[in-house]
């Protein structure tokens, strides 16, 4: 078993990683007080590759790896959770359906502006006010077809890069019969008549990456603009949703790794009882928990990445990898603040942004709970 990084690997994670201590990192603090995207650094993501990760160079992407496209989640998330949650949702829920179903004719038209550096993001559509862990039944979305178009009526909540996106793939019903073959994923240009984007949510992190409620009223796209089958949508989001909890697990580690390093450096700085608050057992405790448990938390995203680049089933691997790691970011932020004490709760200091964005990290793309019923269902059913 080699746990080595290759060379290409390494080269890109010094890459990515240069980068967002530029161009990220710095802007951390500022993204999160003013709920501003950082769009400087984002138009800049194009030429590294950042915009389109496992997207064909054939179609403008990098066509790296996944274990690479976990590394470059992670350096991002290191440096800013807003930016990073954008930038993971983008690669992996939006343009990953359209690169793994959509059709050549798809591809040509929309990969090469969404992942070749022209500044254009997108984003999936799959919430609504009754449907979050339960899609199939919970889904309302409609979409007919009406001579050559699909018509999209209905509602959804929590789209990650709505009003910042240029395309939103959205799962709708195009069947009005109950079942797993009752809905559909169909790319529509966020621009299009009837499209309303709601205010930003007001949320407790992460407040630099946009979140809103989205209604569509009678709107009309091309029946080619669907995604794979028709009917096949539920099976598509979910083995989305599979791919997307690589990058929140890689995105929790590097948050992680960023509360941890702060409170190595305040450990050293602050001084106790006549001696650096590094020298006293209790912190000391938490540093080695930290240090465990990130390393543990990166080798299970890694694995499950791994999987994915060798083709072979992931889905228990990855409802356990984001279990993991999401919880691991948790009590790890949760450790930061409390080494620094007092000054731990104050926003001058960065472990309290990040301990706030790594909250979301255990309900996005299936919360911890239900990753527990995913990896139940798996191992209960493995033959023995």
């Amino acid at each position: 078993m080699d746990f080595q990084l290759n060379e290409e690997q390494r080269m890109f994670q010094d890459l990515v990683h240069d980068f967002v201590a530029r161009e990220v990192k710095p802007r951390a603090r500022d993204t999160d007080e003013k709920g501003e995207f950082n769009w400087p650094a984002v138009r800049k993501m194009g030429p590294l590759g950042l915009l389109g990760l496992e997207v064909p160079e054939e179609y403008g992407g990098a066509g790296v790896d996944p274990v690479s496209a976990a590394i470059a989640i992670e350096e991002l998330g290191w440096g800013c959770g807003s930016t990073a949650l954008a930038i993971a949702a983008h690669n992996t829920l939006a343009l990953g359906p359209i690169v793994k179903y959509g059709t050549e004719q798809q591809k040509q038209r929309w990969l090469p502006a969404l992942a070749g550096g022209h500044g254009q993001l997108a984003c999936l559509g799959l919430t609504e006010p009754g449907a979050g862990s339960d899609l199939q039944g919970g889904v309302r979305t409609n979409a007919v077809i009406e001579g050559d178009s699909w018509i999209i009526d209905g509602s959804k909540m929590w789209l990650t890069n709505a009003s910042i996106s240029d395309v939103m793939v959205l799962l709708c019903r195009t069947d009005r019969n109950p079942g797993s073959r009752s809905l559909s994923q169909i790319i529509v240009p966020s621009d299009s008549p009837g499209i309303s984007i709601g205010p930003p949510e007001k949320k407790m992190g992460l407040k630099g990456s946009p979140t809103h409620a989205v209604t569509f009223d009678e709107v009309r796209v091309p029946l080619e603009n669907l995604v794979g089958e028709e009917g096949r949508g539920l099976h598509q989001t979910l083995t989305t949703l599979d791919a997307g909890r690589i990058g929140i697990g890689a995105l929790a580690v590097g948050l992680a790794q960023s509360a941890f390093e702060e409170a190595i450096k305040y450990s050293k700085e602050r001084e106790t009882f006549g001696k650096p608050i590094a020298q006293h057992q209790a912190v000391q405790w938490m540093l080695a928990d930290a240090a465990t448990e990130i390393q543990a938390a990166r080798l299970m995203v890694y694995w499950t990445a791994w999987l994915k680049m060798e083709k072979r089933s992931y889905t228990k691997s990855a409802a356990m990898a984001k279990l993991f790691a999401t919880e691991v970011s948790e009590r790890v932020c949760r450790n930061a603040i409390q080494v620094h004490g007092g000054y731990g709760y104050s926003s001058e200091f960065p472990v309290e942004r990040i301990y706030r964005d790594t909250r979301l990290m255990t309900i996005g793309e299936g919360t911890s709970e239900i990753q527990r019923l995913v990896i139940a269902r798996h191992i209960l059913t493995e033959v023995n």
